[in-house]
């Protein structure tokens, strides 16, 4: 299959089931509530991921269910960072090898702390992105945390 993204072949090398799903996107529309509905979840169900920066430890990650927001308070801590920022937008890809609207939580260049909300668990099935915008992976929750080896914490509200 053509579409394999580094975050497919991370899943592959672990022999973790997934499937692909591919949607038409456009740059106006890269938000959870349009991906959700172009692939049929809802949007709790479609977990993004963010790119941030602690004051003591630099890039981190987290993934986060769609109908939520990042509880930068929470994430800090939990990072063990006094406080957490996003990064900016250009930033993003020279981080994570892919660009807004596609950032996968697995397979990005580097390895960096990765934080995932603990609803994650109780979830049979989640979209992540694939790496690339218009292509999705839904895979079980459990899955997701044992691939990125996240870890569980409440870090949204």
């Amino acid at each position: 299959m053509s579409n394999k993204t580094n975050a497919c072949r991370k899943l592959d090398s672990l022999h973790i089931k997934y499937t692909l799903h591919e949607y038409e996107w456009d740059e106006e529309h890269l938000d959870v509530d349009t991906v959700a509905d172009k692939v049929g979840l809802p949007s709790n169900q479609l977990y993004k991921t963010l790119v941030l920066r602690g004051d003591k430890t630099g890039v981190i990650a987290a993934c986060i269910p769609g109908d939520k927001e990042l509880n930068l308070k929470s994430l800090a801590q939990a990072s063990g960072n006094k406080k957490v920022e996003m990064v900016a937008v250009k930033e993003i890809q020279g981080l994570t090898g892919y660009i807004r609207g596609g950032v996968s939580p697995l397979g990005m260049k580097k390895s960096y702390p990765f934080y995932l909300h603990e609803t994650v668990m109780g979830m049979e099935l989640i979209s992540i992105s694939a790496g690339k915008r218009g292509l999705q992976i839904f895979l079980s929750g459990a899955d997701l945390a044992a691939a990125s080896e996240g870890k569980l914490v409440d870090i949204a509200h």
